[in-house]
């Protein structure tokens, strides 16, 4: 053999070991996005399970007239739990606002907390949230068994628990409307297959 065939030969063997690599290259990333799916909002057991009807309030917002908040609503109602001293909820409120801007009419965006409403006032002015209605009631945290924030409770326009959860990014956030808008109570239900 002279050394061209041998050259031909080592480049060919190569190749096909190049092929091979790739080839499970490819597998292991399948692989890897399947354990990597997304994921949605933390869900949790505690308060009005998704699927029921969620309480009704009439509560007032500090710098707005009555909020009413489950019952029958003319669009989606998203309640979002947050705190002036919560760095996550702080996070999020660009999203909340970007929400807002984008879902227009399709979705009413209520803040709920709890506490002093001169601190909140402060938090509204300095966050520039004064387009949103913000309420302050306890009893409302406390009938969605809100424990840790940010917290967000999305409801359909029947007054229905349409998805809900603990919601720590955008991704868990847009999780509850991708959930809705699938009919779907979370998404991971979704993702494993088990569709409602």
């Amino acid at each position: 053999m002279d050394a061209l065939t041998v050259s031909v030969v080592l480049l060919w063997l190569a190749v096909i070991a190049l092929g091979l690599m790739l080839w499970a290259l490819s597998r292991q990333v399948g692989v890897l996005f399947e354990r990597v799916a997304p994921m949605g909002a933390l869900v949790t057991d505690a308060g009005p399970a998704v699927g029921s009807e969620s309480p009704s309030f009439l509560l007032t917002g500090i710098q707005s007239g009555s909020v009413a908040i489950g019952g029958a609503q003319e669009r989606p109602t998203l309640v979002f739990f947050l705190s002036p001293t919560c760095p996550v909820c702080k996070k999020l409120l660009p999203v909340l606002k970007a929400l807002r801007r984008d879902e227009g009419r399709g979705l009413h965006i209520v803040l709920a907390s709890d506490g002093e409403q001169a601190e909140h006032l402060h938090f509204v002015a300095e966050q520039g949230l004064g387009e949103m209605p913000y309420v302050l009631s306890s009893e409302l945290g406390m009938s969605y068994r809100v424990s840790r924030l940010p917290y967000a409770v999305l409801l359909d326009r029947r007054g229905v628990v349409a998805a809900k959860g603990l919601v720590n990014s955008r991704e868990q956030l847009d999780s509850l409307l991708n959930a809705h808008d699938m009919g779907q109570p979370t998404i991971q239900q979704y993702l494993s297959g088990n569709p409602a």
